[in-house]
């Protein structure tokens, strides 16, 4: 069994039913998870910002940090390994107010507005989620099954 660890803006995906993929410290960032339970294929993106639109080239240079950029990389990254759209199980946690518990940038709900914006679009519902709120999450993805875990800053881990 491997843990592997996705950090913030950053993704990594597998197909070895063995590795368990983590994220740490999501408060305003998203972590999207995607599992195929065929193929026992997974990913995790941990992204920071909705979009790259304000500077293109740090979308390039940092795919990972925008959903604009990252979410199409980690859906093309599992398909490389095996896993199909119709199959894909999708979680998603994060899009909190943890650093600006006034809700000045709201980069929370705006992360959390453009991720389901972008599934919309392309047919892709989310089966489960854990949402807002002021607490830092953990996401864990067990790719021997395909179950997502979320650990909420002192309080129990949860089942998606």
């Amino acid at each position: 069994m491997a843990k592997i660890t996705i950090g913030i803006a950053d993704m990594k995906a597998s197909a070895d039913s063995a590795d368990i993929l983590t994220t740490y410290c999501l408060g305003s960032c998203i972590g999207l998870s995607l599992y195929d339970p065929v193929a026992r294929v997974g990913g995790i993106l941990h992204y920071m910002l909705p979009s790259d639109s304000i500077n293109p080239l740090k979308g390039e240079s940092k795919p990972y940090m925008f959903g604009s950029t990252g979410i199409p990389r980690l859906f093309k990254t599992c398909y490389q390994l095996g896993a199909e759209k119709k199959r894909l199980i999708v979680k998603v946690a994060g899009g909190g107010q943890v650093l600006n518990e006034s809700g000045m940038f709201n980069i929370g709900k705006r992360n959390y507005a453009f991720l389901r914006k972008i599934l919309w679009k392309n047919n892709v519902m989310i089966d489960a989620e854990s949402i807002g709120g002021n607490n830092n999450r953990t996401m864990y993805l067990r790719l021997s099954d395909g179950q997502v875990m979320v650990k909420l800053s002192r309080e129990e881990m949860v089942v998606l």
